[in-house]
């Protein structure tokens, strides 16, 4: 009971791991190669981002939490609804640099789509075990249905970035 806090903590902080790893290894050609690139006027502010990814990886490591502690820890019973969380988990933390870092638009939207579709078979199989766990999801859910249609635009807009090309 004394150290349910830590892996409250531990599960809450995970997501933001593979996060903030993706920005510092991107954060200084990021910014100049990103705002040269042919964007739909709905897209999000650059400063935007850090703020809504604070707020997803803490509602979905959270649930995550909820859905561990839900099914006893690492039971057999975890296997599939933590198996698909780490699996979406390690396709986020594989966007940025696919992105920003090889700059290859096309290996990004892939990796989103497989995303959102690991992303929805996590919440829908954490629906059947936690309701408030899949329901933490839902924002998250929402930014990659934006996330996605941003990628396929910027994807389909900038045909002249080809993948590892540098300026």
């Amino acid at each position: 009971r004394g150290r349910m806090w830590a892996y409250t903590v531990g599960f809450t902080v995970l997501p933001h791991v593979g996060g903030f790893l993706g920005w510092f290894i991107n954060r200084k050609e990021t910014p100049v190669w990103y705002e040269k690139l042919k964007k739909p006027s709905w897209c999000p502010s650059r400063r935007m981002f850090p703020v809504a990814w604070t707020v997803l990886y803490t509602g979905m490591g959270y649930a995550s939490y909820l859905v561990w502690n839900e099914l006893g820890g690492c039971s057999s019973k975890a296997i599939v609804p933590l198996g698909l969380y780490g699996a979406q988990l390690a396709l986020n933390w594989a966007w940025p640099p696919f992105f920003f870092g090889a700059r290859n638009l096309r290996m990004a939207l892939i990796d989103i789509l497989c995303l959102d579709a690991l992303a929805i078979g996590t919440a829908c199989s954490w629906y059947r075990i936690n309701r408030t766990a899949a329901l933490l999801l839902l924002p998250y859910l929402g930014w990659l249905a934006m996330a996605t249609c941003l990628t396929i635009r910027i994807w389909k807009d900038n045909p002249e970035q080809k993948p590892g090309k540098r300026e």
